[in-house]
Formats: structure tokens, sequence, C-alpha cells
């Protein structure tokens, strides 16, 4: 069974930074992306960013040039530094494993961390 934990949320003013961490443990293969979603007050799940396990980035628009994904493969650990944030950041963030197969494809969650951004 794979799990998520995630730490590193919390409350910051506009214009500062937080780092959130993201631990997985479990049957973890190789093929796989790590990712940050983010959910908003009555807004869906959306994309922040992702990395494969080759180091290859994916990052929403709305984030680019201030947020950086980044992993640590021996730890299966994924980063989010989040720099310069916005009070339109504040959502709770989530942790996603994909698991990728010739078969299937497994998605994982962590449990959520709540950043909040004050103007």
């Amino acid at each position: 069974q794979v799990q998520l934990v995630e730490s590193g949320g919390g409350l910051v003013q506009a214009g500062g930074s937080l780092r959130l961490s993201c631990a997985a443990s479990g049957s973890i293969l190789s093929t796989n992306v790590m990712g940050w979603y983010r959910q908003a007050p009555g807004k869906q799940r959306e994309l922040v960013a992702t990395i494969t396990y080759g180091g290859l980035t994916n990052d929403a628009k709305s984030v680019k040039g201030r947020f950086t994904i980044s992993r640590d493969n021996a730890k299966n650990t994924v980063y989010l530094q989040m720099n310069s944030l916005k009070p339109e950041d504040t959502a709770v963030y989530y942790c996603n494993l994909k698991i990728i197969t010739q078969f299937s494809t497994a998605d994982y969650w962590g449990q959520g961390t709540q950043v909040t951004v004050s103007s």
C-alpha cells in the first residue's frame, strides 16, 4: 500500500515563501510521476506542477516563475518551493503520485495541507 505524507503548509503574508514536502512510502515503481494539485474553496482541484522520475517538469501557467517542483528519488520525496506567494494561491495543496505500468495507472493522494496567504 502506498502512503503519502505532506508537510510544510501554513500561513504566510503575500510576497512570502513556503516549502511543501511529500514523502511517499510503500511499493513504488520508478515509472511514476509526482506532483502537486490545489483546491481553493468553491473551486475544482487544479494542477500546480508535476515532475517525472527523470526530472521533467510541468508547471501551471499561474505559478510559472514563482513555484519550483523538485524531487529526491532516493527518498521518494517531492518538494514544492513557493516564492512570491499571492492571496490567490490560498488553497489546500495535495500531493499526488501516479504509478504507471503497461496495464494501468494508479493514483495516490496525500491528505492535503493548507496554505493561506494573507494580503
